[in-house]
């Protein structure tokens, strides 16, 4: 039998409980797979941020990338990575960069998804001191009327936002001429859309996509971080959700983000994708808290299936090939079902099925014995030290126990009747 190892670096910021849980996970499969006579051996590495020699060759086979859409050093080793060595980084360094939220909104009005009215507006401010910026706002620059742009995308409730995007960083919602002009005010030197407040809508709806694996989750912003996932299992018609999947795995796989999330207001018949671009999904115990162990268990599946196959980042896009398909005077439906197609391909659905079902049958039983041990719950108490005052450890301690518990509860159940 041959012997082939596989490294798999992990890019963290300011995060534990996750990184913590996969590598947990990945011991607990014994840190390696056999896979057509060959086995293969998992290191994991969590890397540092140092100078690096452009020629110096990189080991790793898959990177998980946590840093890269604010780091310019990870950013740009992560392109080094890619280019001269060949690695395969989750996500796609180049598509965060090129195209953030706003030509992102652009390709899915090109493919013909339902995105609320949407202008990109000049920025407030500019350098004072830039003679060439003051010349070229004073000559060219036109003055305009914020209120009229409000008007023409369909008048109040907006939100202004910045182009690019960024965790919420800098959205208002604005309801009125005071707010709006505040709202301006307040962007300074950045470049902002005003999109239209979808209003009464019914349901808000955040998929998480791994790959081809997708999790629709319920989804309240105006609650606090610990409880805007909603624990509702059948809140989607089966049409609704088939929609949804669909178009996740479409947006991850026309831009390359393997690990994405993306959120839709849903009222009536209509589907609103408003937010789609997050480079480094929620993965976090503090807000996902039932839903953790799925998005543990989705990375494990989706990061050993790279490694095995010798996944490569893809350098050169398939707009043209999605652009031929909305170009095509057909019914939107089948429109979906082609971007579908090119989507399961990119990610090569069927044979990341049959990897799972024939490599990972052991990892749900693994989870479930994880996220019921000690090793677990030290995890779990370290977290909420972290990140809740002292006052506050015993009560959030004792409530992400019962959350987990409860998904303990719920995921043995399923096991038993699959």
């Amino acid at each position: 039998m041959s012997f082939q190892l596989r490294r798999i670096a992990l890019l963290l910021g300011n995060e534990y409980a996750w990184p913590a849980s996969y590598e947990a996970l990945i011991r607990r499969l014994g840190s390696h797979l056999v896979v057509d006579g060959r086995r293969f051996d998992f290191e994991i590495e969590r890397l540092t941020i140092e100078p690096f020699d452009l020629r110096q060759p990189v080991r790793h086979q898959v990177i998980i990338d946590r840093l890269g859409y604010w780091h310019m050093t990870v950013r740009e080793w992560l392109k080094k990575a890619t280019l001269l060595n060949d690695s395969h980084t989750v996500n796609n360094p180049f598509t965060f960069q090129a195209m953030e939220k706003h030509s992102a909104y652009c390709v899915m009005i090109r493919l013909g998804f339902q995105i609320p009215e949407t202008w990109l507006i000049p920025q407030r401010e500019w350098d004072p001191e830039d003679a060439r910026a003051q010349f070229t706002t004073q000559t060219y620059h036109k003055l305009f009327d914020l209120e009229k742009v409000v008007d023409a995308v369909g008048g109040y409730p907006v939100f202004m936002k910045p182009y690019d995007g960024g965790g919420w960083r800098g959205v208002s919602h604005v309801t009125d001429k005071a707010e709006l002009e505040k709202a301006y005010n307040e962007s300074g030197k950045q470049t902002m859309h005003i999109q239209q407040g979808v209003t009464d809508y019914e349901i808000f709806c955040r998929c998480l996509g791994c790959g081809p694996q997708v999790l629709p989750m319920r989804y309240d912003p105006g609650q606090p971080l610990h409880n805007r996932y909603r624990i509702e299992h059948n809140f989607l018609s089966a049409e609704r959700a088939e929609y949804l999947l669909k178009l996740t795995r479409i947006i991850n796989a026309f831009f390359g983000w393997e690990y994405n999330s993306c959120e839709s207001l849903l009222r009536g018949k209509d589907i609103f994708p408003i937010d789609f671009a997050n480079a480094v999904p929620d993965t976090s115990l503090i807000s996902l808290h039932y839903y953790f162990p799925w998005a543990i268990k989705a990375l494990v599946r989706w990061s050993l299936f790279c490694a095995v196959t010798d996944r490569r980042t893809r350098l050169d896009l398939q707009s043209k090939e999605y652009f031929a398909i909305a170009d095509r005077d057909i019914p939107f439906a089948e429109k979906l079902d082609e971007y579908h197609r090119l989507a399961q391909d990119y990610f090569e659905a069927e044979r990341f099925d049959e990897f799972c079902a024939q490599q990972l049958a052991p990892l749900d039983e693994a989870a479930l014995e994880f996220f019921s041990s000690r090793d677990w719950d030290d995890v779990l108490v370290e977290r909420c030290r972290r990140s809740f005052p002292p006052h506050e450890h015993e009560k959030f301690i004792a409530h992400y126990r019962g959350l987990i518990s409860h998904w303990v509860k719920t995921e043995s159940e399923r096991l038993a009747h699959r």
